[in-house]
């Protein structure tokens, strides 16, 4: 397989953010759950299933005619997007430890794109 396309590579950055908001929108509808299981439908909930569905639907796109040990790891940046929608839409504290794994996820995932760039 030849190098990996840009257009792969932004899909598989379409689906991470998907992919958070995914968790995002799992996280309001959870907290109909008090209530009782029968209140996991929601819109919230049906919201979060169908963004990972989409999710997927870019990832399966964008590893298509990509590397996937290139792609894959960018999955990772989820967590980052997660982090960052977590502080803003439900005011989580960003510790120093949350820090520094976005810190090594961000660094890895720029190893793993510098060894493919050296590879070709």
């Amino acid at each position: 397989m030849t190098k990996t396309p840009l257009i792969s590579v932004v899909y598989v950055l379409i689906a991470s953010v998907l992919g958070s908001f995914g968790a995002v929108f799992l996280k309001l509808g959870s907290a109909k759950l008090e209530k009782g299981l029968i209140y996991i439908v929601s819109w919230q909930s049906f919201a979060g299933v169908a963004l990972y569905l989409a999710s997927s639907v870019f990832y399966v796109a964008g590893v298509r005619n990509g590397e996937l040990s290139v792609l894959y790891p960018m999955v990772a940046l989820g967590y980052v997007w997660t982090l960052i929608w977590s502080r803003m839409l439900f005011g989580e504290r960003i510790t120093r430890q949350k820090l520094i794994a976005v810190f090594l996820i961000l660094f890895g995932i720029s190893l793993i794109g510098i060894g493919a760039q050296q590879a070709h």
